[in-house]
């Protein structure tokens, strides 16, 4: 029995992730006649029609759909397999593709690649920044080894381990004029007395938006502005020009987000629930676990010595609450 080649199925496998041969083609560094040509060979060969084409789109056939994810999985040992091999001869020796979420990436990627290049110096890394979906579906395909997340956040197939817990802090403009009934005598402001419209955060996509509205237990939302802000740096001019409220992650303040501003920051109320968990996350599967639990262990234990520390004072930056 004639079986599919492996470059066959990875031609199809780009035509179904693009739905365009000529883009396919490119992703595959062969011609469109030569991807098109194997499509062809891999129909005859499994003896049914896989893609009905015009001129203006593709169309995957119900079996179609079904050949890619196996196709997909096939690939992926494929990779696996080789990525095995190759650690036996040389452990954190070969390539990791790391994929990490924006609202972490400025601010830990520099020190996690510091730990990784003073711990397993021969391990190339290479980072992808994109939102916790994206790089969770993105694991699943094989396209990336590890992904470095914001948890709790939902997900099958793939062990999630945390290392670090990221406070919250309210955030507002020292003379804001927007929720003056929120300042308090005390360091933790009465957030539920905010303003309609007046808390601004970041847009729907990005994980830490709903982090943060679980950590101050804010239900109403009229209080949350209609705009949003596409990062955590533009969320912090709008803040500093008095446009409204937020609530920032401890990285970020440590990191300096707040230099020559003239924002000021109090913790939440709830200092038991306060903070996003920060972790690892790998398939569940995946033939290089010993490596990544070497990995998490080593950034567990060292993690702390590596933030940097920005001292404001009466404001308990400490970073050390719930550190285990």
């Amino acid at each position: 029995m004639r079986l599919p080649s492996l470059k066959h199925l990875h031609y199809l496998i780009n035509v179904h992730k693009y739905q365009h041969f000529g883009e396919a083609a490119k992703a595959c560094f062969v011609s469109q006649s030569t991807l098109s040509s194997g499509i062809a060979a891999l129909e005859g060969l499994l003896g049914v029609r896989l893609i009905e084409r015009n001129n203006k789109k593709i169309l995957f056939t119900p079996l179609a759909e079904k050949v890619v994810q196996q196709a997909q999985q096939i690939m992926l040992g494929v990779e696996e397999l080789t990525e095995q091999a190759q650690s036996f001869s040389r452990p954190f020796g070969g390539t990791l593709k790391l994929g990490v979420i924006p609202t972490i990436a400025p601010f830990l990627i520099p020190q996690i690649l510091m730990m990784i290049k003073q711990g397993f110096p021969e391990l190339k890394v290479f980072v992808r920044e994109a939102q916790s979906d994206v790089v969770l579906r993105q694991l699943n395909e094989g396209e990336l080894d590890l992904v470095l997340l914001a948890l709790p956040y939902p997900s099958t197939g793939v062990v999630m381990k945390s290392f670090y817990d990221d406070h919250f802090y309210f955030a507002q403009h020292k003379d804001s004029q927007l929720n003056t009934e929120v300042k308090t005598e005390s360091l933790a402001p009465d957030y539920s007395n905010l303003a309609d419209n007046s808390l601004l955060l970041l847009e729907d996509g990005h994980c830490l938006r709903e982090h943060a509205l679980s950590a101050c237990h804010l239900k109403r939302t009229e209080k949350i502005n209609s705009f949003s802000a596409s990062s955590l740096h533009t969320l912090v001019q709008m803040v500093n020009n008095d446009l409204g409220v937020t609530f920032l992650p401890e990285m970020a303040i440590t990191s300096g987000i707040l230099e020559n501003t003239d924002i000021e920051i109090s913790p939440l109320s709830d200092t038991n629930h306060d903070y996003r968990e920060i972790g690892f996350a790998w398939r569940i599967q995946s033939n290089r676990t010993e490596e990544f639990e070497q990995l998490f262990t080593l950034v567990k234990k060292q993690i702390l010595h590596f933030l940097p520390h920005y001292n404001l004072p009466d404001k308990n930056l400490s970073g050390q609450k719930k550190h285990a």
